[in-house]
């Protein structure tokens, strides 16, 4: 039986419920323009291929200066969304957290830019739980680069083989493969309909994934 030494988070999609948010942040900016982004579509290029849909207005003659106004304003509206919503962390992941603490090591490796990750961590009191957070700005290249699980592995001071990741992309996924490691992808709405066929295995729910960690580090309860 395979037995773990750490455990490194994605941030969006599994400890905080943030997707839905951050998709509307991005169809509102793109309307304007003729682009009605679909859920499927911002699944496609954000959460699978990692290019945004900046694509469509390069294609319909628009300048990068056009872009990088938007990227601006759409940094903003993802925040003010963020400060507005209640409740953010994923039901039942405190749980889950808390009883993991005391038996292993645990960080967060996100794409999320510091800023935005704070306001989603305002009141979730999950921060507390992890030994460190690296945010976008901790490395150079975003998932699916493995930078940032390497990252991960440097300051748990673990090699992959003891460690697994948590995910609900295909390209977080690919980072923490990249990385060397094992991924085990948690199923949410956005991801429903995506096999992640590489993933070591996919979960329902928080509680699955508390079970498949506790068969690796023995049941955090049975102490």
């Amino acid at each position: 039986m395979k037995t773990i030494q750490g455990v490194l988070w994605d941030n969006d999609g599994v400890l905080v419920n943030t997707e839905q948010l951050f998709y509307e942040s991005n169809r509102e900016l793109l309307l304007p323009y003729g682009v009605d982004l679909t859920p499927k579509q911002f699944f496609d290029w954000f959460l699978d291929n990692n290019y945004g849909a900046w694509h469509v207005l390069l294609g319909q003659g628009h300048d990068i200066a056009l872009i990088d106004r938007l990227r601006a304003e759409r940094k903003q509206l993802f925040g003010q969304r963020l400060r507005q919503a209640r409740g953010l962390a994923i039901p039942g992941v405190e749980r889950l957290l808390q009883a993991l603490h005391p038996q292993i090591a645990m960080g967060v490796v996100t794409s999320a830019h510091e800023q935005h990750f704070q306001i989603s961590h305002a009141a979730t009191g999950l921060l507390p739980y992890f030994d460190f957070v690296l945010t976008r700005e901790s490395y150079a290249n975003s998932k699916p680069a493995p930078d940032g699980y390497l990252l991960g592995l440097q300051k748990l001071g673990l090699d992959a083989v003891h460690c697994v990741a948590v995910e609900d992309s295909p390209r977080g996924l690919r980072s923490a493969n990249a990385a060397g490691l094992e991924c085990i992808v948690l199923r949410n709405a956005m991801n429903r309909e995506c096999a992640f066929d590489e993933a070591f295995c996919v979960v329902e729910s928080m509680d699955e994934l508390g079970e498949v960690l506790a068969s690796f580090i023995g049941d955090p309860a049975a102490d």
